[in-house]
């Protein structure tokens, strides 16, 4: 059990690829994604993770968060019971001072989306950004991978 603190910013290029330490293929859909609390079940290549998250603050930089590993077998069981929505995604990893960047590219329904995140240990901790982040959106629940389940990128008014 811990408590996640973790911003988000909308990526302004490609160049974040030519940084990447290591990138893996993710695949998650979610039994529950009521705005209260969310339960994800994810593939990460051949792993299995069931994920409890709860309610974000108000800023949205921190809320409670579970994780347990699942064998694939199961997760791929759990998948079966999951609300309408599965997200696919690629994620790169690109190390930035003594932080590592997230950064998922999505496809399917959100195609075209790409997101930075930054797991910080406290909320006023500094780091470095790179020139490929742009605009933060932490706390704007449309970014949410349970919200692009129900509501994909695709269909936004851009």
């Amino acid at each position: 059990m811990t408590v996640e603190i973790e911003r988000k910013f909308l990526v302004t290029s490609n160049d974040f690829k030519k940084e990447a330490i290591k990138s893996y293929s993710i695949k998650q859909g979610f039994l529950n994604s009521h705005k209260e609390r969310t339960v994800r079940v994810r593939l990460k290549e051949n792993n299995g993770y069931l994920t409890v998250k709860g309610k974000s603050s108000g800023d949205g930089l921190v809320r409670f968060e579970w994780e347990t590993e699942i064998t694939k077998q199961e997760a791929e069981q759990l998948f079966l019971l999951c609300e309408e929505g599965v997200i696919e995604k690629k994620r790169y990893e690109v190390n930035s001072g003594c932080h590592t960047f997230e950064i998922d590219e999505f496809f399917g329904d959100n195609k075209g989306l790409v997101i930075a995140e930054i797991e910080l240990q406290s909320t006023n901790e500094g780091f470095n950004k790179p020139n490929w982040l742009g605009k933060e959106v932490t706390g704007d629940i449309r970014y949410y991978n349970s919200q692009l389940s129900k509501q994909p990128f695709k269909n936004w008014n851009k």
